[in-house]
Formats: structure tokens, sequence, C-alpha cells
């Protein structure tokens, strides 16, 4: 680890007691975080972009895995200082953004191919999921931890409990790999929930043609109410009838028994209608 301390004593040096109200929950076992970075694949070209990254345990096993241009996104002024003292160690390969991921637009960091890295803050990982969901074009792929429950929804299938609005967007766009869960003890401090790191790799074209901000409304109406049938949920977007016979469906359907093309067709057919409203 090219001479730096091991990660309590950097934490115990700079006060780096874990934040509720930044979701922080720092992983400190350096095989799971070198696991993790070796779970993106080839990491010497392009940039590799790590949301709060703490202590720094994954920025190191980044780097030590062959990461030439790592890009740490970190709000917190302590840890943007432990950034630097690890940026001084690995001179000219990690850069260091200090500021909130939620404001940053990581599709323009770095280089391509940008892979995107992280240990999630918890309060925030869907938003961020969805940010990067939007821009999916521009990573070559994202290695991600969230709550075990999270990664359950984003690979659900139909007809399944844990299948939702987040399951049809994500699957809609990329294909979804879970690889292993994380203890909650190899946390500090230890979270409630056992964590799970999925890898999400973009696919060459959408399952289906849809706009994705229709397709975010088809869902959730649909979802918001999944214990409806089609007829009556999607009434808010408008002829819901209409729709649901444009998109080739049952209006007694209900939005688990629906999959990501069904959906999409639905995206169309929303916005084919909305479009002849205006003429």
């Amino acid at each position: 680890m090219t001479g730096l301390p091991p990660l309590r004593e950097v934490i115990a040096a700079h006060g780096l007691a874990a934040r509720k109200s930044l979701g922080q929950h720092f992983l400190l076992d350096l095989n799971l975080t070198g696991r993790i970075a070796r779970s993106a694949g080839d990491l010497t070209e392009g940039s590799v972009i790590e949301i709060g990254p703490g202590p720094g345990g994954l920025t190191r096993a980044l780097l030590d895995a062959g990461a030439t241009h790592v890009v740490a996104v970190e709000r917190d002024d302590r840890a943007v200082v432990i950034q630097h003292e690890i940026a001084a160690a690995y001179p000219g390969r990690l850069e260091i953004i200090a500021a909130d991921a939620l404001e940053v637009d990581c599709a323009a960091l770095g280089s391509a191919p940008r892979r995107v890295v992280a240990n999630l803050p918890y309060n925030i990982s869907t938003v961020l999921l969805l940010a990067f969901l939007r821009r999916i074009n521009a990573f070559e792929t994202l290695v991600l931890m969230f709550q075990k429950e999270v990664v359950d929804r984003l690979g659900a299938v139909p007809r399944s409990p844990d299948y939702g609005r987040l399951s049809v967007i994500t699957q809609w766009l990329c294909a979804v790999r879970p690889l292993f869960n994380v203890d909650r003890r190899a946390f500090t401090p230890p979270p409630t929930v056992t964590s799970t790191v999925v890898r999400l790799d973009p696919r060459p074209e959408p399952l289906a043609p849809a706009r994705f901000a229709t397709l975010e409304r088809v869902t959730a109406a649909a979802f918001g109410q999944r214990r409806k049938m089609l007829r009556s949920s999607l009434k808010s977007l408008g002829d819901s009838e209409a729709l649901i016979d444009a998109a080739g469906l049952l209006p007694t359907a209900r939005a688990e028994e629906i999959d990501v093309a069904g959906f999409c067709a639905l995206a169309q057919a929303l916005d084919a209608a909305e479009a002849s409203a205006l003429r």
C-alpha cells in the first residue's frame, strides 16, 4: 500500500467518525475492497469513478488493481483531506472532486471507457443509480454496493414480490449480475442490513424502444397502485383503456405481471397519444 497507514489509523487521525446524515458505513476489509475493484475488469484504460470514498479503502484497492485514473467524488471535508494523502502516494493517478455527488454529472468526469465502482451512501443510492441510468451510454460498467434488498429489486422478474419500477428501468438498459453479499460486520459502523455488490453492464441497445422520462411516468403510475388493474392504475396518464389497447396488453393485468417490453409499449403508446393531442 505504498507506505500508507492502516485504515483504522487514518480514521482515528482524522476524526472520521461515520455520519448518519451522509449515509456513511466504512468498508475496511482489504480483501473485500480488492475483490470489488477486480470485479470491474481491466482498469488500465479510461477512468474509474468512485462516489463517497470515505477513508479510502476502495480507492487504494482500485489504484492497486491498476487503475490509471481514479476520480473520487467526496462531499465530506474530512475524507477529502484523506484523499489528498492517497493522491500523494499514487502521483498523477487520483483526481479529487470535493462536491455532492447529486450535483455532479458523473458521465462528464474523466475519459472513456468510464467505470463507476462505489460503495454508495445508502441514503442516496437509488437516486444516484437513476442518474447513472439516464446517462448509461457514457459508462462501460457499474460495480456498485447497495443494501441487499435493493439488488433483489434490480434483478427481480415479473410476478415476484421484489419486481417494481426500479427493476424495469434497470433491466431495460443493463444486464444485472449480483456478485456477492457483504456481511454487515465488515463495516464500521455496521449497518442494520446485509449489503450486496452488483455489476450492471449497459446493453448495446435498450431491450425495447422507449423514452426514459415516459417510461418513468408509466412505471410510477403502474407500481404506485400495484395491486390495482392497469385500467385503474394508469388513469392518471389519460385514457388508460386506449393506452393499454395500443400496447397490446390486458386491462385486467396488474403492474407486477407486465415485463419490460410491455412497459416500453405503454410508454410508446403514451408518447403517441400525447403527440396526437397536440396536433
